[in-house]
């Protein structure tokens, strides 16, 4: 069915003018809270905050291309695609490293500050999903789309469940676990996002042999 209709099947490819306009609003609110949540990360000492900053960041910036790509061919979205299952890769591969050192750095995070901002950054989240909802399913470049605004919505019930546990044990380690936790989730995701490009790059060279 048509992107009007709300359902879309595998082969939705974004070029509707509905998921360009949610795609907009998607970026401006993930562009905005990055700047919130990395100052306040920063200031309160979250490994926590601090990931899911740079998840809104990395989704700033995916969304873009997603947007920028959309109408091209299969081959040219599915690479689009592959780059941004790798990049979520990365981010995943450097959060468990950064959490690494922060278990031997010590230290504890400010857990109102946590509570707060992540509040803020669940009801952000929770916006985006609710005007991408109805675009979920489609091909690699739009399944990333959500499945990136998903997990930023998890990230941050997260982040308030650490916040809880920082208060109430006044050590580091819940702030640690779930920032370890969301790292496990990035590198999932890629995963399911890398399949799915490949599987339509072989689509595209089956269709096109050489």
């Amino acid at each position: 069915m048509s992107a009007c209709c709300g359902q879309q099947d595998s082969n939705f490819d974004g070029a509707s003018p509905a998921y360009k306009r949610a795609l907009w609003t998607v970026i401006a609110i993930n562009g905005v809270m990055f700047f919130v949540e990395m100052g306040a990360g920063i200031g309160a000492q979250s490994q926590a905050l601090q990931a899911d900053a740079l998840d809104f960041l990395g989704d700033t910036l995916t969304y873009g291309l997603s947007l920028m790509v959309i109408g091209s061919v299969l081959a040219v979205r599915a690479r689009v695609a592959l780059l941004k299952g790798m990049s979520l890769a990365l981010m995943g591969i450097w959060v468990f490293g950064s959490t690494a050192y922060r278990v031997i750095d010590g230290g504890v995070p400010e857990a109102p500050v946590m509570g707060i901002v992540g509040a803020l950054a669940l009801a952000a989240n929770l916006a985006s999903v609710v005007i991408l909802l109805k675009f979920r399913d489609g091909d690699s470049n739009v399944r990333s789309v959500w499945l990136c605004s998903r997990n930023d919505a998890i990230g941050n019930v997260a982040v308030m469940l650490a916040a809880a546990g920082v208060w109430g044990t006044q050590t580091g380690w819940p702030d640690l676990i779930v920032a370890g936790a969301m790292a496990g989730l990035f590198l999932w995701s890629s995963i399911q996002i890398i399949r799915l490009a490949l599987r339509e790059l072989g689509v595209v060279q089956q269709s096109n042999p050489a």
